[in-house]
């Protein structure tokens, strides 16, 4: 690969900085890079590969010259700035929710769907972080046995709702053990010793009863797999875990697979590990993924009240695959 240009807007944000981390890890060949968030970072530094760089204010003018841009600064940001950078000729790879249903932008999980990226016309999208390790699982099942439903149930991390929620995490807690009652701001409810069936923490449900977070899983999985037919139903739960999102899978397959079958399909996926061994209580944890680059299969089993169906749990970093480490896998296939 020739050496980019490369900016990183949203640069000091729990995702932006995984991708400084993630293009210094996997030696991303970079002439230069930049780094941008809003003007209430300015005067920062971050550093990268040993340099400490300023927090430059991001801008409709900030992509001149650059060749690639990753974007991890919120959707409202994604849809002011990422025009800005795509006319400049620096392609986005964005993070966020803006641009993942656009027909016009390619929705890309590198393992699954690859040839997308040569449709972009300017920006490509990053799936939601949930979605990223499922497709990641579905898509060598999907090839082998065609798949007709998934019921998917997630407990999805506290990181994922940026470093305030992980702020109120740690306060909650700590209250709680004092014995007193914790302040919430950042979500309805205590999240500390608690489950919260609402994703994301605010206006979450539209008319059909299901949250946004919820659709997104559905409609990004026929996206990315590029099969409409595939009937997708979720319900999203952020649990008290500081960085690791865990999800309850059920596969339904026009063509039976037995468990065997599965697990022999997914050790022969590139960046899958099955951790599947219910004699000796191995199966993966938030804690065993966090860090990670790879995602993580164990308790697959053959679903008793279905003759052609799977049951599996997939547990993925959703700071990494399933934010900074797709987005840079994405710019590396750039």
């Amino acid at each position: 690969m020739s050496s980019k240009h490369v900016a990183v807007a949203g640069a000091t944000g729990v995702v932006g900085q995984q991708m400084l981390r993630v293009l210094e890890d996997r030696n991303f060949p970079i002439a230069s890079i930049k780094l941008l968030a809003s003007a209430r970072s300015a005067g920062k530094k971050l550093t990268f590969r040993g340099e400490e760089l300023p927090i430059e204010v991001l801008g409709e003018d900030s992509f001149k010259g650059m060749d690639i841009a990753l974007f991890s600064a919120g959707g409202d940001t994604s849809e002011k700035f990422a025009p800005f950078a795509a006319k400049a000729g620096c392609v986005v790879v964005d993070n966020s929710s803006a641009w993942r249903m656009d027909p016009e932008v390619p929705l890309v999980v590198p393992e699954v769907n690859p040839d997308a990226i040569k449709a972009h016309k300017g920006i490509i999208a990053n799936p939601n972080c949930s979605t990223i390790q499922m497709v990641q699982v579905l898509q060598p099942l999907h090839v082998a046995a065609t798949i007709k439903r998934v019921v998917v149930s997630t407990y999805q991390a506290v990181s994922g709702a940026g470093s305030a929620a992980l702020n109120e995490l740690m306060a909650q807690t700590e209250s709680a053990l004092k014995g007193e009652a914790p302040e919430c701001s950042v979500f309805p409810t205590q999240i500390a010793f608690n489950c919260i069936p609402q994703i994301p923490h605010s206006n979450a449900f539209i008319d059909n009863g299901y949250s946004t977070e919820e659709m997104k899983m559905v409609n990004e999985t026929k996206k990315i797999m590029g099969d409409d037919s595939i009937m997708v139903t979720a319900t999203t739960v952020r649990v008290p875990v500081h960085t690791g999102h865990s999800e309850s899978v059920n596969v339904e397959t026009l063509t039976k697979l037995s468990a065997a079958q599965v697990r022999e399909l997914l050790e022969k996926t590139e960046n899958i590990i099955v951790m599947d061994d219910p004699s000796k209580d191995l199966f993966p944890t938030a804690i065993d993924a966090a860090g990670k680059y790879d995602t993580y299969v164990g308790r697959i089993r053959e679903d008793i009240s279905h003759p052609s169906a799977i049951d599996m749990w997939i547990v993925s970093d959703n700071l990494l695959k399933g934010a900074a480490l797709n987005a840079v896998q994405i710019a590396e296939m750039l």
